[in-house]
């Protein structure tokens, strides 16, 4: 790869509720595709380095209107949920389960199927923004490897887990694992693939263990993952206190909450991303705090299928690493963006409640608000903590995952009046009006996928 540069405005938020933006200032790519210096507009280097990639070709000069700003991380998707999107959104979760998910997820036993389906959520992806993606793939091998080579070959980076499940008594006959050995073995042979990958020298793409959650796995399965775990260092991503009924569930069959649970199978570890949690307690809290694993804040699909709020201000006053999801397609937008404003909004429905009927001082939750700044934190540098790697940010060594959007798209409902707009203001604007047509460039490890 040939060293590059991009000259333009940035925007980034390296700190949770602040926004650095940065007008003219130039970044610089090296041959790695690592971000090697970002000089500021009234820094003296500035006009010899523009200069340079300028006679090497390879200068990137944005517009006024256009922003560079990192690429947006979705740390909670199911893959094989996109033709579902839109779909089934009136049913409880239990029965969306197992009325529309897992007949449509069985499906996946055709790798042709899996195939038109897996390029289509990928494009769709990367022409939204998002740069990398946690993806929950089926119980089918071969589909799941057949995922990883798809985000390998479009250039998205990815974490990619094959789903388990062999407990007979929460997963139907037609869809999960043979047996537990089978489960555990087909998790190995995905690691595997994945490892040896061509193409995957610098693991852009990275395999992650996936219990579904713990009602659909049996203890026996669940230990073997922390064998799993323990031997290899993969990255952990399973849901945690989703709703009423998982975090019932969970009580009842192991006398504890879902953190605790995972913990004693050692599968809450500092590369583990927790779905949801909307019903978490402090000491679960303390707990994966402690563990320093992560959470995955879905606002969208939490207001269908947890009827709860994530107290996201809360958990970052526990020192908890929060990134933001799509869950796809339990949430019904494929955007980051959207999730930020998702975000924002259940946050201050959190902190003023909604209950007419009652006083309103006694609607809410108090100091439970975020903002859009705290909301697009998570969807970049949050997401990057989360999932514990370089990237999230528009800084030196950081990975040169980033995309442009374009404020002058006339299609588009995105409008900058720049006497009226500051920087911030621009932010706000992107995140609650930009569309797939905005987004014209995206770059994943200094290669540019759109």
């Amino acid at each position: 790869m040939n060293t590059f540069a991009v000259k333009g405005n940035l925007i980034h938020a390296p700190v949770f509720g602040e926004i650095e933006t940065q007008i003219g200032s130039l970044l610089e790519v090296d041959r790695d595709g690592n971000i090697s210096s970002v000089i500021s507009s009234d820094d003296p280097e500035l006009i010899a380095r523009e200069k340079y990639y300028r006679g090497k070709r390879n200068l990137f000069e944005l517009s006024d209107n256009e922003f560079l700003l990192p690429g947006l991380i979705d740390t909670h998707v199911h893959a094989p949920q996109w033709p579902q999107l839109g779909k089934a959104l009136h049913l409880p979760l239990h029965d969306w389960l197992q009325e529309y998910t897992f007949p449509l997820e069985a499906r996946y036993a055709d790798v042709g199927f899996a195939n038109q389906v897996y390029s289509s959520l990928v494009e769709t992806l990367i022409a939204n923004g998002t740069t990398t993606a946690l993806y929950f793939g089926t119980i089918h091998i071969e589909a799941t490897k057949r995922l990883a080579d798809i985000c390998l070959n479009l250039g998205q980076r990815a974490l990619i887990g094959k789903v388990v499940m062999d407990n007979p008594e929460q997963c139907p006959e037609y869809y999960r694992d043979r047996s537990t050995s089978v489960g555990l073995n087909e998790t190995y042979e995905l690691i595997d693939h994945i490892s040896s990958a061509s193409g995957n020298a610098s693991k852009r793409v990275l395999p992650v263990l996936t219990p579904r959650f713990i009602p659909s796995c049996t203890d026996e399965m669940l230990s073997g993952l922390g064998k799993i775990a323990s031997e290899t260092g993969c990255h952990i991503q399973t849901h945690c206190s989703e709703s009423d009924w998982q975090h019932r569930y969970v009580i009842e069959r192991h006398g504890c909450h879902d953190a605790q649970s995972l913990d004693s199978f050692g599968l809450l570890q500092p590369n583990t991303v927790l779905a949801h949690a909307n019903f978490i307690n402090d000491d679960d809290m303390a707990l994966i705090s402690s563990k320093s694993s992560a959470v995955a804040h879905c606002p969208l699909s939490n207001f269908y299928f947890s009827n709860a709020v994530l107290p996201v201000r809360k958990l970052i006053d526990s020192a908890i690493d929060l990134g933001l999801g799509t869950d796809i397609s339990g949430g019904f937008n494929p955007s980051i963006f959207n999730a930020c404003a998702m975000a924002v909004t259940s946050s201050r429905a959190l902190e003023e409640g909604v209950d007419a009927a009652l006083p309103a001082h006694e609607r809410g939750r108090r100091n439970m608000r975020i903002d859009f700044k705290e909301a697009f934190w998570m969807a970049t540098t949050g997401g990057g903590r989360a999932l514990d790697l370089k990237i999230g940010m528009l800084r030196p060594k950081y990975a040169m995952d980033a995309i442009v959007v374009d404020t002058s798209i006339e299609e588009s409902n995105l409008k900058i009046w720049k006497d009226l707009d500051s920087s911030d203001d621009v932010l706000q604007k992107i995140i609650h009006n930009v569309h797939r047509t905005n987004i014209t460039k995206v770059w994943v490890q200094g290669n540019q996928i759109k």
